[in-house]
């Protein structure tokens, strides 16, 4: 066998392509599969249903298709890429996730700043709403019960650096604000070294109560896992242990702990049981129902599983759940030190 080289493969590109020519690539099974459930349930006209009110008529310049935009934010999911560029990249790199989105090898796939402004675009309720939506689907097919949740967070590191910390009382900048603390100590003009040493003494420096992100105002001060300080948001969600679908997203204060943010986060998941049994009793009444309310959740803490066990069966009506006091035990050893 003689070896090909690169300088042999050279040749001047054809002008014309015959389309019957063109070497297919292997299907990629799961997103095929994907498709296929998304088409037979219509998502397509669902969600152009959904965000039809973001735009005025047929003129203007097409914007890129809703399906094709929550099918890439899919794509970012499945992936594990957190970036909009980083999803454009993969829809422009690869021939199974253009198959994915429909679009031939002629067309230039969207760029990250059309996914940027279509995200900005649509309202948080019209991303909730496409959510539910896709609990729905997973419920006819019998894939959510609701009778264990699990909660688990995570901090993320927000978009926004600590050094455009600004005071919530009057917007004063950190550095002017620090100057004025060196010229109280009687220090004129302060040089940079300092201007650190004297921050470096302060204690109770980086309070959420006192300081803010200029462009972030949500993002809190807070301690990532690694150690470091950094401006982070909290994200919590609730997982039906049952399959491992998503009941329920909330992103909230990364100063808050666990006691606190786990209300919210567990009423929104008893709000989406409520409604899928809602839609379960319209479309399915004589079946016997899939989805219920179940009588327990479990929160993860630290990243271990540790069971919660607590009344959730009223979450959706508006009751708050309260956590046993011997929480942190299971059922089995609670009953024993009851006995």
């Amino acid at each position: 066998m003689a070896m090909g080289t690169r300088q042999k493969r050279e040749r001047q590109e054809d002008l014309w392509v015959v389309s019957s020519e063109i070497v297919g690539t292997p299907a990629h099974a799961f997103y095929d599969r994907l498709n296929e459930i998304l088409d037979r349930h219509h998502f397509d006209r669902n969600v152009e249903h959904l965000c039809r009110r973001y735009y005025k008529g047929p003129k203007g310049r097409p914007s890129i298709a809703p399906g094709v935009y929550f099918r890439s934010l899919l794509l970012g999911y499945f992936e594990g890429i957190d970036s909009e560029r980083g999803i454009a990249w993969r829809l422009a790199d690869s021939l199974s996730m253009r198959r994915f989105i429909a679009y031939a090898l002629t067309e230039e796939t969207p760029d990250h700043s059309s996914i940027s402004r279509t995200r900005r675009l649509y309202a948080v309720e019209t991303h909730t709403a496409v959510f539910r939506w896709a609990l729905k689907i997973l419920a006819e097919e019998g894939l959510v019960e609701g009778k264990t949740v699990s909660i688990d967070a995570t901090t993320l590191e927000a978009n926004a650096a600590l050094r455009s910390l600004v005071r919530r009382d009057n917007g004063q900048k950190y550095d002017e604000y620090l100057k004025g603390l060196a010229k109280a100590a009687g220090i004129e003009n302060p040089t940079c070294e300092q201007l650190a040493r004297l921050d470096r003494k302060r204690k109770k420096k980086g309070s959420n109560k006192e300081w803010k992100n200029a462009y972030d105002p949500d993002a809190r001060i807070a301690k990532m896992k690694d150690g470091r300080t950094h401006l982070a948001h909290k994200a919590e969600h609730a997982v039906d242990l049952s399959s491992g679908a998503l009941l329920a997203v909330t992103l909230q204060g990364a100063d808050q702990g666990d006691t606190t943010t786990i209300h919210q986060t567990l009423a929104e998941a008893g709000e989406a049981v409520a409604e899928l049994m809602e839609h379960e009793a319209v479309t399915a009444p004589a079946e016997e129902p899939k989805v219920n309310l179940g009588r327990r959740h479990r929160r993860s803490r630290g990243g271990q599983g540790v069971p919660q066990w607590t009344g959730v069966a009223g979450f959706a009506r508006g009751r708050l759940p309260r956590l046993h006091p011997r929480a942190g035990q299971r059922p089995a050893e609670v009953g024993r030190k009851s006995r």
